[in-house]
């Protein structure tokens, strides 16, 4: 049982914002690719997924900071670092959690399962990449959003071209609260050496974010155009706007508990806007 509550530690199904944040852009791509509310199946299939691959991604995250997570306040008392679980066990966890995507991806069509390979790459090398570059944050952007091109070719067997600017949106915004993120432990970084978008922008940090929160903005704006969505699809986005300013009140002093409060409300802001793609669709 200590095991066992290890691991669901360790999948971090204690803290549902990561699923949240995954899941809002996932269900973006499916309600705008299956022009309102997707097939029951699919949807379940890709909710699943979210939950699992979410679950694999911090297993293999921790897996790579066992060896500095104990020099992280914030991450001292996760499981591989007070030995609720083993190394061994993590690596099990991982693989598992990979069968079963495979089984939940198996049911869609091919061309999707052949794009969950590059869901499985973009997981697995974010972890390693904070040691040797300052953009580990752009790859972690890359894996979140590369749900949306696989709801687009599990409904409709291929991928448009507008899609592309809902992934650029995701991409952006999925930047911005993992630099919120990552200034929480900004410090911690500096001392052991792992680098993050938050030390490479440095004291223009909150400035970069901003203008990331605007690609957002801007991107999924162009989603609107292209596919001339309704006023409350653009109600949304204007909701969304005054919520990035609020982040942003929350992140001019560059306080530990304000910047993680700003990242945590992320969540919120893709929920409004699936809320705006339902609406647009009714």
């Amino acid at each position: 049982m200590h095991s066992l509550k290890g691991m669901w530690l360790l999948m971090r199904m204690n803290k549902p914002v990561g699923i949240y944040l995954l899941l809002w852009p996932t269900l973006w791509a499916l309600w705008l690719a299956s022009v309102g509310m997707p097939e029951w199946d699919i949807l379940v299939i890709f909710v699943l997924g979210v939950v699992v691959m979410r679950a694999a991604g911090c297993v293999i995250n921790d897996i790579a900071d066992r060896k500095i997570d104990g020099h992280v306040k914030r991450t001292v008392a996760r499981p591989l670092i007070t030995g609720q679980v083993s190394l061994k066990q993590a690596w099990a966890l991982f693989a598992g959690l990979l069968l079963c995507a495979l089984v939940l991806v198996l049911q869609l069509n091919i061309q999707t399962l052949y794009l969950s390979f590059v869901a499985v790459l973009l997981a697995s090398a974010y972890p390693f990449l904070k040691r040797h570059t300052h953009l580990p944050q752009v790859a972690l952007g890359a894996a979140f959003s590369w749900a949306i091109p696989m709801a687009f070719m599990a409904v409709n067997q291929h991928v448009p071209l507008w899609a592309w600017w809902l992934y650029v949106a995701n991409l952006a915004w999925t930047v911005a609260y993992d630099t919120q993120y990552a200034m929480v432990d900004r410090d911690d970084d500096l001392n052991i050496g792992v680098k993050s978008t938050a030390i490479l922008f440095g004291r223009y940090d909150v400035v970069w974010i901003a203008v990331l929160q605007l690609v957002t903005l801007g991107s999924l704006g162009m989603v609107g155009l292209l596919l001339s969505l309704p006023m409350v699809y653009w109600v949304s986005l204007i909701v969304v706007f005054g919520m990035f300013l609020y982040h942003q009140r929350l992140l001019k002093d560059r306080e530990r508990d304000a910047c993680f409060r700003a990242f945590i409300y992320n969540h919120w802001a893709g929920f409004v806007v699936w809320l705006g793609l339902v609406g647009s669709f009714l």
